[in-house]
């Protein structure tokens, strides 16, 4: 039985809020291995993801919002570039990156909140440049799934560094055969 729930922005903002704490929790003092260790050719390592997730705070999340409430679909989103953290992130320790992933999730959250959006709000569309129509709705409770995506990822990056220490037991760990969100 499929539990469909509809959006809610508190229950959203509750999650957004903790996807911070949870990365530095996981994350902070660990060895290279864990953080710089990726899937193979092309793909992302826990580093890459927390600077993922820190090119979407500048430029995806609230920025779009912005571009609801002010334009409508008069003006479409602008692309996001998926891949923005290999620049952007350079000469950055993982540290670094994670401290300015609070500090950016903290502001964005304080400038939603302080729309103080209505339900009809909800309701208002933008124009996504491959999507087309979305709802305001749809863009925030997105934006709460990429966070459980790159969660899920991130565990299976890093579960991935012992996919052979694990010898036969490897039947037994899902995370290991998980072909989910396997591309950046």
């Amino acid at each position: 039985m499929a539990n469909l729930t509809e959006f809610n922005l508190a229950e959203a903002i509750a999650l957004l809020t903790r996807t911070p704490a949870a990365l530095d929790a996981l994350l902070r003092g660990l060895p290279n291995t864990w953080v710089h260790g990726n899937e193979g050719k092309d793909t992302w390592s826990a580093f890459d993801i927390v600077g993922h997730l820190i090119v979407g705070e500048r430029t995806d999340w609230m920025p779009r919002v912005r571009i609801i409430l002010e334009n409508g679909e008069a003006r479409p989103f602008d692309p996001f570039d998926r891949f923005a953290q290999s620049n952007e992130s350079q000469d950055k320790s993982l540290e670094q990156l994670l401290d300015e992933f609070a500090r950016l999730r903290w502001e964005s959250l304080a400038a939603l909140q302080s729309l103080n959006l209505q339900h009809a709000d909800l309701t208002r569309r933008g124009r996504h440049p491959a999507l087309g129509a979305v709802t305001l709705s749809e863009l925030l409770a997105t934006w709460a799934v990429h966070d459980l995506t790159h969660l899920h990822q991130l565990s299976r990056v890093m579960a991935h560094q012992y996919s052979d220490a694990v010898g036969p037991w490897s039947a037994y760990l899902g995370v290991l055969k998980c072909t989910g969100h396997s591309a950046p």
